[in-house]
């Protein structure tokens, strides 16, 4: 499988990210290791998890269960840590269950670290990222970046400042190898960037937002700054939550499916959703495509993107994605998905 590189870093990372959000809740141990080595055996070398999940629901009692079930994995198979990156993330400033809702800061990032690489038993993360600014994040919806009532820019940059000292503190010690940010906005990330330059500490070397045929904001400002600075996007939700697959239009709703637990899957189930994957489906059929591996190789396709996160709950799922793994999509293809999303500009 094609191998992208991190940032400006020597970590050569596979274009598909094996997502675990459901891993502890859904997806038991067993089969959670038995995707890990499948997705090895095709090689995809990227995991991603965090401290928060599972997720849909989280709950105080599963938190911090996903990373235990990868490390579990890790101290069955000692030999193989050199095989796959792993990336992880600290929640941000107002999750209760997590450090009574503190911010990020330097000393919740070593707690944050040394939580995870015990959880995970390891010794150093591969890729160490913030889940969300302490600022808020409407990478969650809605789309107004004031709803989250940030705080001064002097005191948005102190801490910055004082967070970027701790990472390099952290990468110092071993523990973490680079450092990427997530749910972030373009000026978030212009910032970490001039700070990171002007205190010479880490700069991020990784964007992870949600991007999908579905979801395409990120062009509108970040895709310009993760080509120009290498700092590439780690597309999550590259299916849409499920919409993608097509497996919820008709009103379907497949028993133990994500919409089953969250019927909005988060505000993404519009009218207007169900309508743009329509016609992506009809593309599908036209350029005789599984619908999965089509919404996948699009996303990779794209010049900033440096790997597409997706989640599994089963094998078969898990399979279905990476058969996909080869697709190069046609000239044709991609000049009728800008038709389509003439047609269907901001579904959601």
């Amino acid at each position: 499988m094609q191998k992208n590189r991190l940032g400006r870093t020597e970590i050569k990372v596979s274009k598909f990210c094996l997502g675990t959000m459901t891993w502890g809740t859904q997806t038991g141990a067993r089969k959670a290791h038995a995707q890990i080595d499948m997705a090895l055996d095709h090689g995809v070398n990227f995991i991603d998890t965090a401290e928060l999940y599972p997720m849909d629901p989280v709950k105080s009692e599963t938190i911090g269960r996903t990373e235990r079930i990868i490390g579990l994995w890790l101290e069955g198979a000692p030999n193989r840590r050199s095989d796959i990156v792993i990336a992880t993330k600290q929640v941000g400033q107002g999750m209760r269950m997590i450090r009574d809702g503190a911010p990020i800061n330097a000393a919740t990032i070593r707690l944050a670290v040394e939580g995870s690489l015990r959880r995970l038993k390891t010794d150093y993360i591969d890729l160490f990222q913030f889940h969300w600014p302490n600022r808020g994040s409407y990478h969650f919806r809605p789309s107004a970046w004031h709803t989250a009532r940030p705080p001064a820019p002097q005191k948005i940059k102190a801490n910055m400042v004082e967070c970027l000292h701790a990472l390099e503190a952290e990468r110092r010690r071993g523990t973490i190898r680079a450092f990427g940010v997530s749910n972030e906005t373009a000026w978030g990330v212009g910032k970490w960037l001039s700070l990171a330059e002007s205190h010479d500490a880490p700069r991020p070397v990784s964007v992870q937002n949600e991007y999908s045929l579905l979801q395409r904001s990120y062009e509108t400002d970040l895709a310009e700054l993760s080509v120009n600075e290498d700092i590439g996007l780690l597309a999550n939700s590259p299916l849409a939550a499920g919409l993608l697959t097509g497996k919820y239009q008709g009103n379907a709703v497949p028993k133990g499916s994500r919409m089953e637990r969250t019927p909005s899957l988060n505000s993404r189930a519009t009218a207007r959703s169900f309508a743009a994957v329509e016609d992506y489906m009809d593309l599908a059929f036209k350029h005789d495509l599984d619908p999965v591996q089509m919404a996948m190789a699009w996303v990779t396709s794209r010049p900033f993107v440096t790997s597409a996160v997706f989640g599994t709950r089963t094998a078969e799922q898990l399979a279905r994605v990476l058969e996909g793994a080869d697709l190069t999509l046609s000239r044709e293809f991609l000049d009728d998905v800008e038709i389509v999303r003439r047609d269907h500009p901001m579904p959601y």
